[in-house]
């Protein structure tokens, strides 16, 4: 077995950058923030949703409501995942009808993460519109469903046999997103 190599396409500089780029998309869409809700799909998305709210903040001087989404049992996966998949407590202190819901997740692949999403989302309420903001797109190549980010901070179209990861400073390690080997289960 050789050993994973990566390649690191975004450095720390270089999330904080989509970010604010992701930010600075939402305001150009919305006239006013006030409907407008971020909901971060956990984990990744959690981080990426919290650091977005401050962003918005410092721009808008308004405090977007934050929510965050477990989707393991809405994934189309979940009982693949293994005998005890982790099921991490969906955090949404407020009512979504009639909201703006702007998803937050940190990678968009195949779909199928958004569309467990989505499904959770209705769970809960009425949103008037449920929009994505994604950190870092593989493209449309491997899409498995109809969906496509409203704000992306990147694009990266990346062979099979490869896959993005992004690493940030919330889950211990040097924020950065790196291309490396995929690894088959």
């Amino acid at each position: 077995m050789g050993s994973n190599r990566k390649k690191v396409i975004l450095s720390g500089k270089g999330v904080q950058d989509c970010i604010h780029k992701l930010a600075e998309q939402i305001i150009e869409a919305h006239s006013s923030l006030d409907d407008v809700v971020l909901i971060g799909i956990r984990t990744g998305g959690e981080y990426l949703a919290r650091r977005l709210a401050k962003v918005l903040n410092q721009k808008t001087k308004t405090d977007p409501l934050l929510g965050f989404l477990d989707i393991t049992l809405y994934r189309d996966d979940w009982t693949r995942i293994g005998p005890a998949p982790e099921v991490r407590k969906t955090e949404i202190p407020f009512s979504i009808d009639n909201k703006t819901i702007i998803l937050v997740d940190d990678v968009l692949f195949t779909g199928r993460t958004v569309r467990a999403a989505m499904d959770a989302l209705i769970d809960l309420g009425r949103p008037k519109r449920i929009e994505l903001a994604i950190l870092a797109d593989r493209g449309q190549k491997e899409r498995e469903l109809p969906i496509s980010p409203n704000y992306v901070g990147g694009v990266w179209e990346v062979p099979q046999d490869k896959t993005i990861n992004v690493y940030l400073k919330e889950a211990g390690f040097e924020d950065q997103v790196v291309l490396e080997d995929r690894v088959r289960n």
